[in-house]
């Protein structure tokens, strides 16, 4: 139990450290920022290289809703989820701090703030990037993981093609990125986004528990309908 935790602490450090790191340190680069884009794909090549390097040790979660929806899609013993949910957060606590050491060393960097995305941060209304309402940004948080976990239990499947699941579940993420920043800057995540609100503060501190409860319940939803879905029939 304690590699499983070991892996997950690791793989949540490399996620905020990836994902949000490249929003913070490069999205924005003058001249040669990578954008919207580049921020998705950055996303999208944290799980895949992680979901290589220790899916087979912990599975790869990641992300708390992603344990949930295993759970309930019945490929994830109930017993273990609190001890990975704690994993997760405290890795992506972690990268959020590392992030912020770096971070800091640029003159005039203030990660705490009232605009939009600030320090990577999710949030709806005046915290969204497209200025999205708090209905918005519930609906398609619900949804995003609702297909993220799909996506995840249909690619990981015994049926499923051998060796292709991270590729999958890496251009998943990539594609809801592109799909959902503009709505809230994508969590689907709620270790994500803890690891940035925290030193965000402010409303991404306020509104952090949306992206706590929808990508719970969108990630419970898709775990229930896989396993019917998934369901051989007789």
């Amino acid at each position: 139990m304690c590699k499983k935790l070991g892996a997950e602490f690791i793989g949540t450090f490399w996620l905020v450290l990836g994902g949000c790191g490249s929003a913070v340190l490069a999205a924005g680069f003058p001249d040669v920022g990578i954008g919207l884009l580049g921020v998705s794909l950055a996303f999208g090549l944290t799980v895949l290289t992680m979901a290589y390097a220790i899916g087979h040790i912990s599975g790869c979660h990641l992300n708390p809703a992603v344990s949930v929806g295993l759970m309930m899609g019945g490929r994830f013993s109930a017993k273990e989820i609190g001890p990975y949910i704690i994993a997760q957060v405290l890795g992506g606590l972690l990268g959020g701090t590392v992030l912020y050491f770096i971070a800091s060393g640029q003159e005039g960097f203030m990660a705490a703030g009232s605009a939009a995305g600030q320090f990577a941060s999710n949030g709806y209304g005046a915290h969204s990037p497209g200025g999205y309402s708090m209905m918005s940004a519930l609906i398609c948080e619900v949804v995003m993981t609702f297909m993220f976990l799909i996506i995840i239990l249909g690619a990981t499947d015994s049926r499923a093609p051998a060796g292709f699941a991270p590729i999958a579940i890496g251009l998943g993420l990539t594609l809801i990125h592109l799909i959902s920043i503009p709505v809230t800057n994508t969590s689907v995540n709620p270790a994500r986004s803890t690891a940035v609100a925290f030193f965000a503060g402010g409303l991404a501190v306020k509104q952090l528990w949306l992206f706590w409860v929808a990508p719970i319940v969108g990630a419970a939803l898709a775990g229930i309908v896989y396993r019917w879905l998934g369901k051989e029939d007789a």
